[in-house]
């Protein structure tokens, strides 16, 4: 496996590829990897010839009482986990790179309606760091094809919606969520947590379910959302959203068949966890 630094390097790795004919498969990462990182490599191996995968955290999706300086930076760990996987070269850019005027002065994206919602509401800012961010790394790599986590599944949401605006040639692949043994959605910040907070935090999960199996059983969406966030708020979480939202992230009417998915987002101690559950409605 490469790994490469700069734009001159990159771009001379994928012309390689290319005047071969060969496809690109791109797995953009904030690092600190686990086994739900390295099984988008893994998936990536599948769709194309070659996989590229990046860890660069983002300065501009933090919000300044966010935890950016402390989120944890492995990359000699990354590095080793992403060779073994089957990863062909490590997009690994400075800040510099990335933001050659600086993150402050930075050309942005804002994508409308879908980013106000959830967790854009609860971390304002936060998509249009992200859609920035993206947008680079797509002009960087020009991927055929680029594989995200439906764990963040309305970040999954934003970026279809950009691609498909900008006309960007790139297929987006969700994969599906990697879990602990408990039902834990795999999550760089679960290290954030102490052993009690460990132990209460497969209740996320648990909650998702119980709230699809209420609505599956026909309760009306407002009882299943009052219900679920009450249950999180007594085992000593504090929530942000437990929802029911169609795939478009908009309120479904009650009893209209169709897929659901149940999102939810909460603070237990220090560290805010996201999670969310698909089911269809029939």
């Amino acid at each position: 496996m490469q790994i490469l630094t700069d734009l001159t390097g990159l771009r001379g790795a994928l012309g390689q590829w290319r005047r071969a004919g060969q496809s690109i498969a791109f797995v953009p990462t904030m690092g600190n990897l686990h086994a739900g990182h390295y099984s988008l490599i893994a998936r990536a191996r599948q769709l194309a010839d070659r996989v590229v995968a990046s860890v660069f955290v983002n300065p501009t999706q933090f919000g300044p009482n966010e935890d950016f300086s402390r989120y944890p930076r492995t990359p000699e760990q990354d590095a080793e986990g992403l060779a073994n996987t089957g990863c062909d070269v490590l997009w690994l850019p400075g800040v510099e790179t990335m933001y050659p005027f600086g993150a402050d002065r930075a050309v942005g994206m804002h994508v409308p309606g879908i980013t106000d919602v959830l967790d854009g509401a609860a971390r304002p800012g936060h998509f249009d760091g992200v859609t920035t961010v993206v947008t680079r790394l797509f002009h960087q790599v020009q991927p055929d094809v680029a594989i995200f986590g439906r764990k963040d599944y309305q970040q999954l949401a934003v970026i279809r919606y950009f691609v498909r605006d900008l006309a960007f040639p790139i297929e987006i692949i969700g994969a599906e969520i990697k879990r602990a043994d408990d039902g834990l959605a795999l999550s760089s910040r679960n290290q954030y947590l102490n052993e009690d907070e460990r132990a209460r935090a497969p209740m996320l999960y648990r909650t998702l379910q119980s709230m699809r199996d209420r609505l599956l059983a026909g309760a009306a969406r407002v009882e299943v959302e009052t219900a679920a966030t009450a249950a999180l708020e007594a085992a000593g979480f504090q929530p942000d959203y437990a929802v029911i939202r169609t795939p478009a992230l908009e309120a479904p009417v009650d009893g209209q068949p169709g897929p659901r998915v149940a999102l939810l987002a909460a603070r237990l101690g220090t560290t805010r966890l996201i999670d969310n559950l698909e089911f269809d409605l029939p």
